[in-house]
């Protein structure tokens, strides 16, 4: 039985996310340039978008607080992108996710190919009105994102801590077929008050695969974030490996506290991004730095795969990680590569003689992982709409 709402706020957001350059940290890091005009904010909403967006979704104009079922739907989150919902019977608080009602099939889909996983966030609930779709999450105690922000860097064996839960999300969701695409810090939420466990949000901007091949023709993904491959004229990009560079981003602005390529002017970021150089901070243990610089690779092919991110050295149970010295970092960052043949299937060392000193330099295959098709989406989706 289909749940009839009064009314929603206005203005609820269309199921894709806008391209925009927010997710300014307020960090220390490398200095931005500014615009030639005048002094401009810290990472403006972006002017360039890598797609066009799609019309914008009108919710029924209604009061502040709206009927739906047994649940109230209060004010709007920050973001705009979700709403704050009250279940009446108990008076447990839950975000809820509006989305057109046409798009219930592409919205539920990716939660019926993926099986259940403890770091993925799932609908409690599902209403459907006439000409919106109502899903209820549980509230979360926080984000990743608020989380750097507010404590700048994380000491590493804490960030190795939640980046694994991280890459196990990624590298589950990849299992069995579905490409996260807009992947960043806010997606990870916290689900416990002492904020030990996250869980990604919603799959809301996953695509689902129909085979093996992973290539994606559409372009949209915070820039921050963006893989310069995405950012070139390629008309097709591995949708995979654009998840492991946002997690290379992800990472290093652990551990940083800022991110890998930063600048106020969309233009000269994504020059950055395309050329692919950044500065790992100071006081970084060997390992981090390699499993950065095996996320941060330019050519997408060269980077791990997200299962072969769980295997690397620095997210072994209770890592000790040591602080090289500077005159060292050339020299560990090589042996770390060493103890990556041995940890993670498809790397290769190679060997070459430059100024008379043995150069080992770190070669990362990386392998598609085979999609999944998963029948019965029909009498999913009729399961999660009657209520």
């Amino acid at each position: 039985m289909q749940a009839t709402p009064l009314a929603a706020p206005a203005g609820a957001p269309s199921r894709k996310k806008r391209l925009e350059l927010g997710d300014d940290l307020d960090t220390e890091g490398p200095t931005r340039k500014q615009a030639r005009s005048g002094p401009q904010p810290r990472l403006p909403p972006c002017p360039l978008a890598l797609s066009p967006p799609p019309a914008p979704v009108r919710a029924p104009v209604g009061t502040t607080a709206s009927r739906l079922g047994p649940y109230v739907l209060l004010e709007p989150e920050e973001d705009g992108q979700a709403y704050r919902a009250l279940h009446c019977p108990t008076g447990t608080e839950y975000t809820c996710k509006v989305y057109p009602v046409c798009d219930a099939l592409a919205v539920l889909e990716p939660y019926s190919r993926l099986p259940r996983h403890g770091h993925v966030a799932r609908p409690t609930e599902v209403l459907a009105g006439t000409r919106h779709l109502y899903a209820f999450f549980p509230r979360p105690h926080g984000d990743m994102h608020s989380l750097v922000r507010r404590r700048r860097r994380l000491p590493e064996p804490e960030a190795a801590a939640l980046f694994r839960q991280m890459a196990a999300t990624v590298a589950h969701c990849h299992q069995h077929g579905l490409v996260l695409r807009d992947l960043q810090l806010r997606r990870f939420v916290f689900t416990d008050r002492e904020r030990m466990k996250l869980v990604l949000e919603n799959l809301e901007d996953a695509c689902v695969l129909s085979g093996p091949d992973d290539s994606l023709c559409d372009k949209h993904a915070c820039p921050a974030y963006v893989g310069p491959e995405i950012l070139s004229s390629r008309p097709s990009y591995s949708g995979k490996a654009a998840d492991v560079w946002s997690l290379g981003v992800v990472l290093f602005t652990m551990l940083a506290g800022h991110y890998p390529f930063q600048d106020s002017e969309p233009i000269l970021l994504f020059g950055k991004i395309r050329r692919g150089v950044f500065v790992l901070p100071a006081g970084l243990s060997a390992p981090a730095r390699c499993l950065i610089r095996c996320l941060l690779r330019r050519e997408p092919a060269e980077r791990l795969t997200a299962a072969g991110i769980l295997l690397h050295p620095w997210l072994r149970e209770n890592p000790t990680p040591s602080v090289p010295s500077g005159s060292h970092l050339w020299r560990t960052d090589q042996v770390t590569a060493g103890a990556m043949a041995t940890a993670v299937p498809g790397v290769t060392l190679e060997r070459s003689r430059t100024r008379g000193r043995r150069r080992v330099a770190l070669c990362c295959s990386r392998t598609r992982d085979s999609g999944v098709r998963l029948p019965g989406i029909g009498s999913w989706l009729q399961h999660s709409l009657d209520v």
